[in-house]
């Protein structure tokens, strides 16, 4: 299984199962900025525990490795699970939101892109892209999501909403970030 299919396969049971979702991560850089390696696809799912069983059956065991332990948990606690697909060796890292101003202003501003040329998803916004990776140097340090965030600033770079970004990075206390970012951008 390729990477675009098993992203259309995850698509289509949640949109089976009318679950809002983003696709996010480094799918969504890639499709905003410069290509790079990836084997794992992250999904932003509102993901309700009424439907945990449902969702889980759409994984079948012979084919995906699937906890409903972990679903149960990262519900329950706003967490995040993964799902295997152990032939392929491709992984979907699912994220379920807190119900916060910056999650509410990602589910608004997401978009319906065509990631392959037969599929549509709904992506987060490459500004939202930029905001989490961001996060998630602050929190890790680690040089991909700077190269990631670089990447979307140069390919898609007239189509950013600077003033979005910087907005939200004064909000979540990332200011150092964005202006090193933008100090790299301008070299």
């Amino acid at each position: 299984m390729e990477q675009s299919e098993l992203l259309r396969y995850f698509v289509e049971i949640l949109e089976r199962l009318g679950l809002r979702y983003l696709v996010t991560g480094s799918v969504a850089t890639i499709f905003y900025g410069e290509p790079r390696f990836t084997n794992d696809i992250d999904i932003v799912v509102e993901l309700h525990p009424n439907l945990i069983m449902e969702f889980c059956r759409s994984f079948p065991a012979t084919e995906f490795y699937l906890s409903e332990e972990d679903v149960r948990e990262a519900v329950a606690h706003h967490g995040q699970f993964n799902i295997i697909h152990p032939t392929s060796g491709l992984k979907v890292d699912v994220l379920i939101p807190e119900d916060t101003p910056f999650n509410r202003s990602r589910f608004a501003r997401s978009a319906r892109v065509k990631p392959a040329s037969d599929f549509e998803a709904t992506f987060a916004s490459a500004e939202d892209v930029i905001v989490k990776k961001m996060e998630y140097y602050r929190e890790g340090g680690s040089e991909k999501h700077l190269r990631d965030i670089t990447g979307v600033l140069t390919i898609s770079g007239s189509r950013i909403d600077r003033a979005y970004i910087a907005g939200w990075a004064s909000r979540l206390g990332l200011d150092d970030v964005w202006r090193a970012i933008l100090e790299r951008v301008e070299k």
